[in-house]
């Protein structure tokens, strides 16, 4: 009975010896792709978690239905996630920022702290990010060379934020507690971008000073910058190592800039993320915004509340009251004049209303008033952006009102902006003009369109609706004309 059975064998093992090598190969080769992809599809479920191995060739191969959905639909809300530079010692007094402008179980991303939140924090508010502890830098070989260990824990922020895990992602946008971001007009921005390809967004500091000290071409941090997934998955498996190669650098956004530069990613600037280097009252500023998106609001604790008899924080969430009715417009500047009476409108939508005495040019006007005073104390030129002096010029100095309410009005496809006097400009009327004095102007209307955005870098026109003798003026805005000037 044994005789067939050694038959069979040694026939078996002629045959395999008559086949061609080439041949054998294909077949062990074909056995193996078989057995991995019979591995993939076993045990690649929600019940177990895939190897490195396994996610790292998910990721170099997806599935063609993911491909075509990662590039087939527009940038989203979704595909951001923030992460939130914080700090227990200050949480207290900042977290109004983080409140003003975090949408709950819409915006995705987390507030990154130093040590666990105390008592007085707990429960955790639904209103805030949800908060993380920044890993143990202490584990790390070269924490005793580090200058900052403080700022190296920010800088290695944006690891963290990755190491979150969250899928579907394009972007990574960073900010400390004390921002205010546009997440609307993030989303705008962002989405003409490439996400697919490696961008380091930003923008540098308003004062020269600051830049010379670090350098022209780097976001700084508090500003808010975005990364695209792409360039903070190649940074998540080097940021350590550069750190530990810059162990002397002693600001968290020089550290960033610094790695990313070693990696050949240079920075794209916008305009519309606000450092804020600067002091006092940056209503000039804010009133001759860049004809770019708004996109953030920094050091907010450092200047005087944006709006006159209200504090930092209510002044921010009135701010926020116009952002929510029209963020495509929010600080855009729109001017246009009055020829009767020879006025000029300078409008910040949502922020403020300037009326000059005499008709001057846009040219002129998107200068802003330096109401402000620098970071640092240094010879001209100070500001990275020309500037206009306050001045008791009554054909040049303007009457102020700022922003009051806001409605909607679907119906009529119009939102209605109000803003008041504060003060009074305490001048003659510009005698060059025509002495047509605005002050007894008290109330300005402004009425922009609510289902039609405003393009990013566009600009719109207006027109003056005045009565004479009556203390309220409305301004309706319209499309410009082709090649319309304002002057």
């Amino acid at each position: 009975m044994s005789s067939p059975v050694q038959i069979n064998h040694s026939t078996s093992q002629q045959k395999v010896g008559t086949l061609p090598f080439a041949a054998l190969c294909k077949s062990l080769v074909t056995s193996g792709l078989f057995l991995f992809f019979f591995y993939i599809v076993l045990f690649d479920t929600h019940q177990y978690q895939p190897s490195d191995l396994l996610a790292t060739v998910k990721q170099k191969w997806p599935s063609s239905s993911a491909t075509k959905t990662s590039f087939s639909t527009p940038t989203n809300l979704s595909h951001i996630v923030f992460g939130v530079v914080g700090s227990m010692n200050t949480w207290k007094n900042k977290r109004f920022y983080s409140q003003a402008w975090w949408r709950p179980n819409v915006t995705r991303g987390y507030l990154f702290l130093d040590r666990p939140p105390t008592n007085e924090f707990l429960p955790w508010p639904s209103s805030w990010p949800p908060f993380r502890v920044n890993e143990d830098l202490t584990k790390m070989k070269t924490h005793p060379n580090f200058l900052k260990p403080t700022q190296v824990r920010i800088a290695r922020t944006v690891l963290e934020t990755f190491r979150q895990g969250d899928q579907d992602v394009r972007w990574y946008v960073m900010a400390d507690d004390d921002t205010v971001l546009a997440v609307d007009n993030l989303v705008g921005v962002l989405a003409k971008y490439d996400h697919t390809n490696k961008f380091y967004i930003g923008t540098n500091s308003e004062c020269v000073k600051s830049n010379f000290d670090f350098s022209f071409e780097m976001a700084f941090g508090g500003a808010g910058y975005a990364m695209s997934y792409p360039l903070v998955a190649s940074l998540a498996g080097k940021l350590d190592a550069c750190l530990e190669r810059y162990p002397r650098l002693w600001v968290s956004d020089f550290m960033l800039f610094t790695c990313l530069s070693d990696l050949g990613i240079s920075l794209t600037h916008n305009n519309g993320f606000h450092q804020i280097d600067l002091f006092r009252d940056v209503s000039g500023l804010l009133s001759s915004h860049p004809q770019t998106p708004f996109l953030s609001l920094h050091h907010i604790d450092t200047i005087d509340p944006i709006f006159p008899g209200k504090n930092r924080p209510d002044s921010i969430n009135h701010l926020m009251k116009a952002a929510k009715s029209d963020q495509s417009r929010l600080l855009q500047q729109t001017i246009c004049h009055h020829r009767p009476t020879n006025w000029t409108f300078s409008v910040s939508w949502g922020y403020s209303v300037h009326i000059y005495e005499n008709i001057l040019p846009r040219s002129f006007l998107r200068k802003p008033l330096e109401t402000f005073r620098p970071w640092k104390s240094m010879r001209p030129p100070l500001y990275m952006f020309n500037t206009r002096w306050p001045t008791n010029n009554p054909c040049e100095a303007p009457h102020v009102f700022f922003f009051d309410s806001v409605e909607n009005s679907t119906e009529k496809d119009q939102i209605t902006t109000t803003y008041i006097r504060v003060f009074p400009r305490g001048l003659p009327a510009c005698s060059s003009g025509g002495n047509h004095s605005a002050d007894h102007m008290a109330k300005i209307r402004i009425f922009s369109p609510a289902k039609l955005p405003l393009e990013a870098g566009g600009r719109e026109c207006c027109d003056v609706v005045h009565t004479s003798g009556m203390n309220i003026t409305e301004v309706r805005y319209r499309p410009c004309i082709k090649d319309e000037v304002t002057a």
